[in-house]
């Protein structure tokens, strides 16, 4: 799929966990604890697609999350995609294929989401509040490339850079330095994985189940049938699964504020009586 269907796709899971957790759970977030959640899972969404670089020098190519912050973001991707084809290269097995770039490889598996998930989350716990701002600012700053994937074009990079300094700023002055930290790991790790699971309904599928060896392949391709997948930039994703994505962003959004703000409303009635 494409860095928006992923980023909406990650926003929507994560909204709609965050309603299940306070209907089934008694789990509650303050509004600004769902959104920061929400925009970290959008921008975990495209964290695995860090590895396709495009042409540093050149500021161009790429994945949308490669171009995020400029040429920055840009050399992130061509080490993380020289990093998975070498990951590839090294345990590949009899018949896995020769490759010459690590585009779905490494940061397409189980054990990627869970290592970033773990790693955002020690490093919060170790470094505290400035480790959480940064956090937020490139998780922010990846989201917003994906969920604004056209202004975010005709802003250039340093408007996102900009916009996500701000965002990471009023995140550090409002959150709670004693709460979070967790699901700031949580949300980058099903943001990932909601990645994989988009990417297996595409043609070629992704390796999940790596490093299990499958019929002397390391890397077996996991996914549906290529005769029935979704077409990369078709109507099916651009007009139906990002409209489903919305629409559960919208019914989760109104499941967890509509009723402590009727609550309220009533309260106040009350009160005036």
């Amino acid at each position: 799929m494409m860095g928006p269907s992923h980023a909406l796709s990650g926003a929507a899971a994560w909204l709609a966990g965050s309603w299940a957790l306070d209907q089934f759970a008694s789990v509650s977030q303050s509004p600004l604890e769902v959104a920061v959640g929400t925009a970290i899972c959008a921008g975990g969404a495209l964290l695995p697609d860090l590895d396709m670089s495009g042409k540093v020098t050149k500021n161009q190519g790429g994945a949308t999350v490669a171009r995020t912050f400029g040429v920055a973001s840009l050399f992130v991707a061509e080490v993380v995609e020289k990093f998975s084809l070498g990951v590839y290269t090294a345990t590949k097995l009899s018949r896995d294929p020769r490759r010459d770039n690590g585009h779905r490889t490494f940061t397409h598996t189980l054990p990627f989401c869970g290592l970033l998930g773990w790693g955002t989350t020690a490093l919060a716990d170790h470094y505290g509040q400035w480790a959480v701002v940064g956090i937020v600012f490139f998780m922010a700053g990846l989201a917003l490339r994906g969920l604004f994937d056209k202004w975010a074009e005709r802003a250039g990079w340093v408007i996102v850079t900009l916009a996500s300094a701000v965002i990471a700023w009023f995140t550090a002055a409002n959150l709670p330095g004693d709460r979070g930290y967790p699901l700031l790991g949580m949300a980058v790790g099903v943001g990932c994985f909601v990645h994989i699971l988009g990417d297996m309904i595409t043609k070629n599928g992704v390796p999940i189940l790596w490093p299990l060896p499958i019929r002397r392949r390391m890397w077996m391709m996991v996914g549906i049938p290529n005769s029935m997948a979704v077409k990369v930039g078709g109507k099916v994703e651009v007009v139906v699964l990002r409209t489903v994505f919305t629409v559960i962003s919208l019914l989760s959004i109104a499941g967890l504020f509509i009723p402590s703000i009727l609550e309220k409303l009533n309260l106040d009635v009350w009160a005036s009586k």
